[in-house]
């Protein structure tokens, strides 16, 4: 049974390292952890090197890293996928140490393209994380778009041992990196052509919430759904933009499960009420941008 230790980092590309350097720091409220390879900004949450990781590219997701127990269950991760027939990429030596990542592995899924690496440890930084706009306790979760979403689902579920949480029937599966115990770290929603739906940061307070609210209209960030509640996760939400209109996520709360003994997944009806039971207004822009870099 493989077993994974958390949702690491996402990679995301944006056209103005920059201008999204500023947002991603100031506005957000993550702490730079300095530059990479091919001019990517490095931003942290906590005490590993990054949460995120932001290239120079088209807008969109770049990669997503998953954290493993150990190198172990790397190496069991790696035996899973290879004798599944997908192709699995070792990660050399040389980009690991630029990302500050032990060993990793890649691979792509087949259905939307994206980059998937896993790895068994990142550096850590001594100096605490400093909350400065918001308490960010963690990156919390992404989710994909996928034209082809049971196809998605299976591989996630039945290859690599994720755990299904809730489903809103025929539109989003929320899924668990076992044994971590957050409702999701990552999720699949159904839609016509793959993309970014959204990454999500879990913040301390649900004052952070209502303070982003004004801080984002004092800096002309467009709030796109929120403050709402989402019945499967019992998350409150604020979506929003950065500056190339993808969709980001500050959520307070969330059902956590135990290793063993987790209730079943329920199945949500597909209605907007599944979504959000306040009620709260959802601006079209919502998770209409990001692509998935295909290399």
């Amino acid at each position: 049974m493989i077993r994974f230790g958390k949702l690491g980092y996402v990679a995301l590309n944006v056209s103005d390292i920059e201008r999204s350097t500023v947002f991603y720091r100031d506005v957000l409220g993550l702490a730079a952890t300095g530059e990479g390879p091919a001019g990517a900004r490095y931003f942290r949450c906590g005490p590993s090197h990054h949460a995120i990781a932001l290239h120079p590219g088209v807008p969109g997701v770049k990669r997503i890293g998953f954290e493993m127990e150990s190198i172990e269950q790397l190496e069991r991760l790696r035996y899973a996928l290879s004798s599944h027939g997908v192709v699995v990429t070792g990660v050399a030596a040389e980009e690991c140490a630029a990302s500050h990542i032990g060993h990793a592995v890649r691979f792509i899924e087949p259905a939307t393209g994206a980059t998937f690496e896993f790895y068994d440890q990142m550096r850590e930084i001594a100096a605490p994380y400093q909350p400065t706009v918001a308490h960010i306790q963690r990156l919390g979760h992404v989710l994909l778009k996928t034209p082809h979403y049971d196809q998605s689902v299976r591989l996630f579920t039945e290859l690599l041992n994720f755990q299904v949480s809730d489903v809103i029937d025929g539109l989003v599966h929320f899924m668990r990196c076992f044994p971590n115990p957050l409702h999701h770290s990552f999720g699949f929603a159904s839609a016509p052509r793959a993309g970014l739906h959204h990454v999500n940061f879990m913040v301390t307070e649900i004052d952070d919430i209502g303070r982003a609210i004004w801080r984002f209209k004092h800096a002309g960030v467009s709030v796109v759904h929120g403050p709402g509640r989402h019945p499967p996760s019992g998350s409150v939400f604020l979506y929003f933009l950065d500056p190339d209109g993808l969709t980001l996520e500050y959520s307070f709360g969330m059902e956590e499960f135990p290793e063993i003994g987790a209730r079943r997944p329920r199945v949500l009806e597909p209605v907007q009420e599944s979504f959000d039971c306040w009620g709260a207004p959802r601006d079209p822009r919502k998770s209409q941008t990001g692509a998935i870099e295909q290399v």
